[in-house]
């Protein structure tokens, strides 16, 4: 008997949000497999895809998606998608005078779209394909996915996307439903105009005919849900995105009462031609969206690899055996995404979900609804080892990095975390040593996978509450995922046992190991109480009035900081100390 399906609604707002939930979909896409003789994954795909019938009787299979963005980021991609194109009809022109017809050329397709175009006509791809049009053809609509991703494969080592990403749908790779793209026309993605930059803008703009379009993609997508656990909602954190989002998952609060609320506010590394003025802008829109997001969110957690969100930040956010560039979105957004393919496992399993609601309420407790995220991209592991081989090698710290510009706390106290390990496939989670073999550490007594994760973490954090979820199936990276790993890796992500031969070309990673984090902890006390000090420490009206101008009023403003205040103070530990210096206790007298 298959299990309930538990559907998800998910939200993008923003370019950055759109541009890690663009890998994040291509990422369940690619592991998606209509082959009868397959086994189902363990992963239920139906909680995040929905099924449907084009007017031609074909069916379809898409996110149950709403992605908002501004106007100019979509480049080559319809709104409202071509999935659903039935042609367009002339048969209504009746004029017989003279036409004229002035045509802008479409913005050009790199080599990634171009092929994606080709298969969906049926097409097949040679490994000449970029020096030759002529290709065998096979009737349209016949190709499978599991096709598709074999012949992108094929020539994976020829898409180079660094240079031809401007915007997030030059690497979709799925089509998405006419419902899912909301384009908001009174801001611009280019130039130095009419941008979307502060908090009160995003605010103002959840009115009218905004809202009612919003209204309307929600109706339709929840609707059609017969079990609605809640909404995952990717939200702009440092523009002005996040006054909208703090909008709208106030009207889901609101309106969906009961139903889980997991908001994931993100951040880039760098903004282009950025300004001393506008990183000010960035440090006020992540102060208040994370005090209102937090506010109407079952939880709420910021994903960055910037090393802070203030306006000086340390180094980004360093992988051991990633070599990704933090400059390019393209990049930074795919670390993250394959990151949140594994924090958002628990309440997609096919068996032993957990409910959006149970995840929430473990890790929210007593007030404390910001948490924080870190993960191992990939997590190090010899290719043929064991779980307690991996981890024997990390006993003198964790292997995450941290990915919510927060660092653990050196002491290990933290009142609440749920570790995921994605992607052993072929691996031995326990130790299969001869009877009668001394263990070599305590991990390889242990008897199943969860035992010696479990066991590895408490030798950390010895008293927090711990849930931990093993998924065997990978992150199957497919074109167009950057290859943005280390030599040392094979085919499968995992540690090679001999290095490779100087001068050899790198493997094509298809698939790596990740293991995540969720915590809430003191050290989240400190990073809130620097979020404030850093917003508190200028007179907001003399250095950036315009801020003000269109909302939130100045008592708004001083609210939501005493609203972070007292949020910070909801994670001191048992004992009534927290980790903050000095100042900051001086803070709060």
């Amino acid at each position: 008997m298959s299990a309930v399906c538990r559907e998800v609604i998910t939200l993008q707002l923003g370019h950055y949000s759109n541009f890690v939930g663009t890998h994040w979909w291509n990422l369940q896409d690619a592991s998606l497999s209509y082959e009868p003789e397959t086994s189902p994954s363990e992963i239920q795909s139906d909680v995040v895809f929905r099924e449907g019938q084009t007017m031609g009787g074909h069916v379809t299979y898409t996110p149950r998606l709403i992605a908002m963005d501004v106007k100019g980021s979509l480049r080559t991609l319809r709104q409202e998608g071509s999935l659903y194109d039935a042609g367009k009809d002339t048969s209504a022109v009746t004029w017989e005078g003279n036409l004229m017809m002035h045509k802008e050329s479409p913005p050009e397709k790199n080599f990634f779209l171009e092929d994606l175009d080709k298969l969906d006509k049926g097409g097949i791809l040679t490994e000449a394909d970029f020096s030759s049009s002529s290709q065998p053809q096979c009737p349209a609509g016949s190709m499978s996915v599991d096709t598709v991703n074999n012949q992108l494969a094929r020539v994976q080592q020829g898409y180079r996307l660094e240079g031809s990403v401007n915007v997030w749908s030059d690497f979709l790779r799925i089509h998405l439903h006419p419902r899912t793209i909301s384009v908001i026309h009174q801001y611009n993605h280019d130039g130095e105009a009419h941008r979307l930059e502060a908090f009160g803008q995003g605010e103002a703009l959840l009115q009218g005919l905004v809202l009612e379009d919003l209204e309307d993609r929600l109706h339709f997508f929840v609707e059609e849900c017969d079990y609605l656990q809640g909404f995952q909602v990717l939200c702009d954190l440092a523009d002005g995105f996040a006054g909208l989002g703090s909008k709208v998952t106030e009207i889901l609060q609101d309106s969906y009462g009961g139903r889980g609320i997991l908001t994931w506010g993100l951040a880039p590394v760098s903004h282009p031609n950025t300004t001393p003025v506008k990183e000010l802008y960035r440090l006020l829109n992540c102060t208040l969206g994370t005090v209102h997001l937090a506010s109407h969110s079952s939880f709420f957690c910021p994903l960055t690899l910037r090393g802070g969100l203030g306006r000086q930040p340390p180094s980004p956010t360093a992988f051991p055996y990633l070599n990704y560039d933090p400059s390019l979105w393209y990049h930074s957004s795919s670390v993250l995404a394959l990151a949140l393919d594994a924090l958002t496992v628990p309440y997609r399993m096919r068996n032993n979900s957990v409910p959006m609601w149970q995840l929430a309420d473990t890790l929210a407790v007593s007030g404390r609804k910001v948490v924080a995220a870190y993960s191992a991209v990939p997590f190090p592991m010899m290719h043929g080892s064991s779980l307690p081989d991996a981890l024997s090698l990390c006993t003198d710290v964790l292997p995450w990095q941290p990915l919510s510009a927060c660092p653990e706390a050196g002491d290990g106290r933290c009142y609440g975390q749920w570790a995921t390990f994605k992607g052993f496939e072929g691996q031995r989670l326990i130790s299969s040593l001869a009877p009668g073999t001394i263990p070599p550490t305590p991990l390889h007594s242990l008897h199943s996978g969860e035992d010696v994760l479990t066991s590895y973490i408490r030798s950390f954090c010895p008293t927090a509450p711990l849930a931990v979820q093993l998924v065997s199936t990978p992150s199957k990276l497919t074109p167009p995922f950057p290859q943005i790993f280390d030599q040392a890796l094979d085919a499968q992500g995992f540690l090679q046992n001999q290095p490779p031969p100087h001068g050899s070309p790198a493997a094509v990673v298809s698939s790596v190991p990740v293991m995540t984090s969720l915590q809430s902890g003191p050290a989240l006390g400190t990073w809130l109480s620097e979020m404030h000090r850093g917003a508190s420490t200028f007179d907001i009206r003399r250095v950036a009035p315009s801020f003000l101008s269109q909302g939130p009023e100045m008592a708004d403003f001083q609210e939501a900081l005493e609203q972070l205040r007292l949020m910070a103070r909801c994670y001191k530990d048992d004992s009534g100390g927290v980790t903050r210096s000095s100042s900051e206790e001086d803070d709060d007298d």
